[in-house]
């Protein structure tokens, strides 16, 4: 029940930032996709370090290391011309969701690990628009690849066991909607 109750809950944030993205804009450029990669960069780079630090949450079985996207991101960014030593210097998001327990942390991952199903349409339009694939510069979109789905239904299944476990329904939705909002500010600043 807690992925259903999360994407109801959600919805208005969720349609809030696609509704601002640009990515599968017909007049998309790769100058254009090129700035949206480095935002998100920007953001997932220190959220990634936040997950990867010791948290109670580990004790759940669910492991972020193998779910990592930041490093997607930056081979993506190399493929595009971009430097190391100008990656190193890109802003960093600071105003990051508060991941302060476990709770907070499966929602923040709700919205992280569903980015990947909707990053196969992108991937694929993508391809169509600008002709590029995981090795030219779409890897962080195509995600898992063929594993996108069993990735997905794992962590779904890691989440629901949480959920029945902890009764935390509405921290895990709060968690959730903090991802949505972050990454919607960093991402289209006002």
């Amino acid at each position: 029940m807690i992925l259903a109750h999360l994407k109801q809950a959600t919805r208005a944030r969720h349609a809030a930032i696609e509704s601002q993205s640009v990515l599968l804009d017909r007049n998309l450029s790769r100058t254009t996709y090129h700035a949206c990669l480095r935002r998100f960069l920007g953001y997932y780079a220190p959220l990634e370090l936040s997950l990867l630090g010791p948290h109670p949450w580990l004790a759940t079985g669910l492991t972020y290391e193998d779910r990592r996207k930041s490093q997607l991101l930056t081979q993506d960014l190399l493929a595009l011309g971009d430097t190391s030593s100008a990656l190193a210097l890109a802003p960093q998001c600071h105003a990051l969701p508060d991941l302060s327990t476990p709770a907070r942390l499966f929602g923040c991952l709700y919205v992280i690990e569903g980015a990947t199903l909707g990053g196969q349409i992108i991937s694929r339009y993508l391809l169509a628009r600008l002709g590029l694939t995981p090795q030219s510069g779409c890897s962080f979109f195509r995600g898992y690849g063929e594993r996108t789905g069993s990735q997905w239904k794992a962590f779904g299944a890691h989440l629901t066991r949480f959920a029945s476990q902890s009764a935390r329904d509405e921290e895990i939705v709060a968690g959730a909607n903090d991802t949505f909002e972050t990454l919607s500010c960093w991402l289209y600043p006002a």
